[in-house]
């Protein structure tokens, strides 16, 4: 049975994931053209990779979207303003930024709102997109989250996002593990975050069944590096 929506729809959620440490020029190349055959919305590479991935991308319909302060968003506020200049002078169309972690666990939120603004203007400047990552494995407390959608309101960022991927905490048997996008998370982010913002769902996303799940949840982006499973799965249900 073929349903409304089509595999050309779901892959324009997709924000192609590139951003393993150990991923090589020559990993990048054969992800850039993944995501080419694929038609998904960007790849989604580290700052050195953004000119490589331009190039490779060029002429396509698919972006180029940079991390910065990434994963662990703990360089300055002046520091990621200047990679943001950077990545979108090499081809970046959207930058997916991490936010300080430290400073929303103690409450600056003064200081955040400087740090997304800042580089949210760089990006307005540039006809870039900004998507702020809130690192939820790290933020857990709601009151908090809330706050931070509050302050991406009024900043009016194009898109907030779950994680990184990359968030690992400690769990019970000692081993190190992420939650990643949960729809508790989801969830409340479309629910405290102005329409039009966007919600990037990132972490734990590897099945047509998860894509579908937080697209119902209101994301309208997700990160994922298991592009082509999804969507050769999808194909067997959706028309192109």
């Amino acid at each position: 049975m073929k349903h409304s929506i089509t595999v050309s729809q779901l892959a324009k959620m997709i924000d192609h994931s590139i951003l393993h440490p150990t991923f090589t020029d020559e990993d990048l190349r054969h992800n850039c053209h993944i995501a080419l055959q694929y038609h998904v919305a960007s790849v989604c590479v580290k700052p050195y990779h953004v000119k490589l991935a331009a190039e490779i991308v060029q002429g396509s319909d698919v972006a180029v979207c940079a991390v910065i302060g990434f994963p662990h968003g703990n360089s300055t506020i002046g520091i990621k303003v200047q990679e943001t200049l950077q990545v979108i002078a090499d081809g970046a169309t959207e930058v997916d930024m991490v936010i300080n972690i430290g400073k929303a666990l103690q409450h600056d939120w003064q200081y955040l709102e400087n740090e997304i603004s800042a580089i949210n203007q760089v990006c307005i400047e540039n006809h870039a997109v900004l998507k702020v990552i809130f690192e939820t494995d790290y933020i857990s407390d709601d009151k908090d989250k809330i706050r931070l959608c509050e302050i991406c309101n009024h900043v009016k960022v194009g898109y907030v996002k779950t994680s990184t991927g990359y968030g690992f905490t400690r769990q019970p048997d000692g081993s190190y593990n992420y939650h990643g996008a949960t729809d508790h998370d989801l969830k409340l982010m479309r629910q405290y975050c102005n329409p039009a913002i966007g919600i990037k769902a990132s972490g734990g996303i590897r099945k047509l069944e998860d894509l579908l799940r937080v697209k119902s949840l209101g994301a309208s982006r997700v990160g994922v590096t298991a592009t082509k499973q999804i969507l050769d799965e999808a194909l067997q249900f959706y028309t192109r």
